[in-house]
């Protein structure tokens, strides 16, 4: 029964956690890594094809986004998670695929310019279809016996549409163990979604620390915010620029702005238009409206009982192909444009913020956490200039941030949702948080509420049956030079085929004589003609 932490260690992004019971084999998560990369994370201990699971806590792409990759190495079992992070996925991780599909083939056009290379995606279209075909969708507060060594609930974390935090319990030659996976823990009081709910308890708890070390403080006006920056930037005669995520985040501006809509709180403007530029936030905006009932809040469920849609309003204008985005740069008039990715790493947003980041009547308004190392984070933070496609672009927008409206608890509610539980954990390990926050996060549960707890470093192993450290993580810091080599994916791909060959090899386990020997007679070929 052993806990090996893979990813989100000592950093924010890229979750994954690895689980032996029994025979089995499950993933707790399958994050890609966004922004920038600190430490070496330690590769999966088995081949994809050997994971038996995959538990997902939610569809963010830090969470989900390696998935098509294990399908791509041979993975073939089952993803489990609620029914709106399945639907959410099915969206998202298309649209991870393309993302990686396009950046391909343009760091290969580049690179055939130079003599280079040709780049290969780190997983196609057909990877994450092949992905969202596994997924099996599971209710809220359910006991599900997945086998005989694993049992799952999961419960509602307030982060996003569908999240949830894992309660499993892990079964091992007469030795059971609970463990609580939190996911991202939500804020409370945000618009449209409920607020996290509390969890019984477990032997042991991994928590996330993004807001480890501060508070969101007092809840601002966010409605009366936002009112004044579209009034004074449209008074200015610019455009309100917002890098929005696709999923969550643009469905809560939505719901701000149809109520400063209704109250007329732009009023020489009233008839302002928003632009939604982003084929991803228009689809996952349907399936908001189509969980209603699993998901939404009471304040929001009032609304829609009263025949009002919260994420509707006069003068809405959604986005979907390429001219539309286009045009929406040609149009002179003072307007909103929500536009993904929320940290400006990839996407559309990064089209806009080339037209408008250097207008000093323009206002780049973040709404959301910016990872370290993030072009989001640097605009924030101050950059006088950005590359953009190549080009130099002068920051003299206005740089606005409606801080508070982040989609994790603070410091403060996640030691609420620990400390709700009724069955005081063995010990607490401290997830998901910038290097430093971990450790802050950890020795503040520690000296203030008594919890025994350890951030653990990629490559830890935990004996879940006792309590026991079986392998200490060391921290590799990677070298900027060394990020490059690993970006250029050719020796990656002969690495994934590898992967793929040998869960190919295990499932021929039992087939006849005959196969199996024209089966080896093809791979001494291949491996006469490359052992060299």
């Amino acid at each position: 029964m052993i806990l090996t932490f893979l990813g989100a260690d000592h950093e924010v992004t890229g979750s994954c956690h690895y689980i032996e019971v029994g025979e089995k084999k499950a993933i707790i998560d399958c994050g890609m890594e966004q922004g920038k990369d600190i430490y070496v994370n330690q590769e999966l201990p088995v081949m994809a094809g050997e994971i038996d699971y995959i538990f997902l806590t939610h569809a963010h792409i830090d969470h989900s986004g390696l998935i098509p990759l294990m399908v791509k190495r041979g993975f073939k079992g089952e993803v489990f998670a609620t029914k709106a992070t399945c639907q959410l996925c099915n969206i998202m991780l298309r649209d991870s695929a393309h993302i990686q599909e396009f950046e391909a083939q343009w760091k290969s056009r580049k690179a055939k310019r130079a003599g280079r290379e040709a780049m290969e995606p780190i997983y196609t279209m057909e990877d994450a279809v092949r992905a969202c075909d596994l997924m099996v969708p599971l209710e809220y507060n359910t006991d599900v016996k997945i086998c005989n060594e694993i049992k799952v609930k999961y419960v509602d974390a307030g982060h996003l549409l569908g999240s949830a935090s894992i309660e499993m319990t892990l079964t091992e030659e007469n030795v059971s163990k609970k463990i609580i996976f939190s996911g991202d823990i939500g804020n409370i009081d945000k618009p449209i979604i409920k607020d996290p709910v509390s969890m019984e308890g477990a032997d042991y708890v991994l928590i996330e620390s993004t807001y480890g070390d501060r508070l969101h403080g007092e809840r601002p006006d966010y409605v009366g915010e936002l009112a004044r920056i579209l009034n004074e930037t449209f008074a200015r005669g610019g455009n309100v620029v917002i890098p929005s995520f696709a999923v969550g985040r643009t469905q809560e501006m939505l719901y701000f702005i149809r109520q400063i809509k209704k109250d007329n709180m732009v009023k020489n403007f009233p008839n302002f238009e928003v632009y939604v530029d982003s084929p991803l936030a228009v689809e996952a905006t349907s399936i908001f409206n189509g969980n209603v009932l699993e998901c939404f809040d009471e304040e929001t469920m009032e609304l829609i009982r009263n025949g009002i849609n919260p994420l509707r309003f006069e003068g809405l204008k959604l986005s979907v192909t390429s001219n539309d985005s286009i045009a929406i740069n040609e149009n002179t008039k003072p307007k909103v444009i929500l536009s993904a990715s929320g940290m400006c790493e990839a996407g559309r947003i990064r089209h806009h913020l080339k037209h408008n980041l250097w207008r000093e009547n323009n206002t780049i308004l973040f709404v959301g956490f910016q990872t370290l190392g993030t072009l989001g984070r640097a605009i924030l933070e101050g950059a006088k200039t950005v590359k953009l496609f190549g080009e130099e672009i002068a920051v003299n927008a206005h740089i606005e941030n409606l801080k508070g409206i982040s989609g994790h608890g603070d410091q403060k509610q996640l030691i609420k949702w620990l400390q709700a539980m009724k069955q005081r954990p063995e010990k607490v390990f401290v997830v998901h948080g910038e290097d430093t926050v971990c450790d802050i996060f950890a020795e503040l549960l520690n000296k203030e509420y008594g919890y025994q707890t350890y951030a653990p470093y990629s490559g830890t192993q935990i004996n879940l049956a006792t309590g026991e450290l079986v392998k200490e993580g060391i921290p590799i810091r990677i070298s900027q030079k060394a990020k490059q080599r690993r970006a250029t994916g050719l020796y990656e791909n002969l690495v994934n085929a590898g992967h793929r060959l040998m869960a190919v090899i295990k499932r021929n386990e039992g087939g006849t004589n005959k196969d199996i020997a024209k089966f080896t007679s093809q791979i001494q070929s291949l491996c006469d003609k490359w052992d060299r």
